[in-house]
């Protein structure tokens, strides 16, 4: 089992940045990939950016321009962070791990709103 917390939520205007963090804890040795999905009412959960075991990345293209994703580690934590947000990011954004059987753990979710 793998519980994942998130934090870094909120409110911002148009422009603004944020950064998600999600930590994860449990049976992380299993933990192929870690990431950010995000979404949206009436529309399928879509994937925004995940970090591999061994450090690589893929960034929806929508947003490679504008969102980075890391990795702490040390803190089993991964980042999402999020600069020159625009309306159209406003939805609720979800960590999400991958174990080596592919199965897929997911956080609580947090809102993430982008005034115009």
């Amino acid at each position: 089992q793998v519980l994942l917390v998130e934090s870094g939520g909120g409110l911002v205007q148009s422009g603004g940045s944020l950064r998600l963090s999600c930590t994860a804890s449990g049976r992380i040795s299993n933990i192929n990939a870690m990431g950010w999905y995000r979404e949206a009412p009436g529309k399928e959960r879509e994937l925004v950016a995940v970090i591999r075991r061994g450090g690589t990345t893929h960034i929806q293209d929508s947003v490679k321009d504008r969102f980075t994703i890391s990795r702490d580690s040390a803190t089993n934590t991964v980042a999402l962070q999020m600069d020159n947000l625009k309306p159209e990011d406003t939805t609720v954004y979800y960590c999400n791990a991958e174990n080596v059987n592919a199965h897929n753990y997911w956080g609580q979710g947090t809102q993430v709103t982008v005034s115009s």
